[in-house]
């Protein structure tokens, strides 16, 4: 198959710096609107991508995230989120990007173009194939991801990758391969933008599901977040004493610094 760069194609709109600020955006938001209908027509594909990590998951294994620039700054992103909402274990789903925790902050030269590194990195943290591995790039070329998920297929890790160009490289190396294809950024090549939306919005959707899989959500509440801030612990109160029919407030929250989690004060009040 022929692979087209569609993520570096130049923008479908001239002369930017002549629009008014308004124009600008509208356009913005115009080319935005493209991504969710993107992300629906590769829903199956998600989905296989989802039962896969569930199953590995289920089964004692982790998840990995590994990308470089903002792809990775988004894996990292997502995979800090999940312990304090879903109350999983800190190291069962990890962000890796290319040049190390500094490249959250800063552009670390020539880091992604490093194809052996990825799996240097993978191994630091004792991947198995136990695990999945999901490697992100928006243009489905950057040697960093690529290596690592070639390395994973010779080891026997599940392999999963999210892109913006179809038939890419990384697509190739991958064994369930999203292509969230968004076309030409508004900028021409700025990716960070409607490509790292919909990279965004599939991690979201990976992460989310994944979790309800786990048994990390009851009803439609976050019943295993961790009691990080005040807004949380109200919001976890409320939960408890809608779950117990427990009308005293302090109570409620006595109850649940008690055990720590809505779930487990719930199932000790039953």
């Amino acid at each position: 198959m022929s692979f087209k760069k569609i993520t570096e194609e130049p923008s479908e709109y001239r002369h930017l710096e002549k629009m008014s600020v308004n124009e600008i955006l509208t356009n913005i938001n115009k080319e935005d609107k493209k991504v969710p209908s993107a992300i629906e027509k590769i829903i199956p594909q998600i989905e296989a991508l989802v039962n896969a990590i569930a199953d590995k998951m289920l089964m004692g294994g982790r998840l990995f995230y590994i990308g470089a620039g903002t792809s990775g700054r988004l894996g990292i992103v997502d995979a800090s989120e999940c312990p304090p909402t879903y109350g999983i274990p800190q190291g069962l789903v990890i962000g890796i990007i290319a040049g190390g925790l500094k490249a959250m902050t800063e552009a670390i030269e020539y880091a992604e173009d490093d194809a052996e590194q990825g799996w240097k990195d993978l191994q630091y943290h004792y991947v198995t194939d136990k695990d999945v591995v999901i490697g992100i790039a928006a243009s489905g070329t950057t040697p960093y991801v690529i290596g690592a998920l070639q390395k994973c297929k010779e080891h026997g890790i599940v392999t999963g990758s999210i892109s913006c160009n179809p038939d890419s490289p990384l697509s190739a190396a991958a064994d369930f391969p999203i292509e969230v294809v968004v076309g030409p950024e508004f900028v021409t090549g700025s990716t960070r933008m409607k490509s790292g939306t919909a990279q965004k919005l599939v991690l979201n959707m990976i992460s989310t599901t994944v979790m309800i899989q786990l048994g990390r959500v009851e009803d439609n509440k976050m019943v295993n977040m961790q009691l990080t801030n005040d807004k949380i612990v109200d919001r976890g109160v409320k939960m408890l004493m809608e779950k117990t029919g427990i009308t005293d407030y302090v109570k409620a929250k006595e109850i649940l610094f008690t055990h720590g989690s809505v779930k487990k004060a719930v199932d000790s009040y039953k």
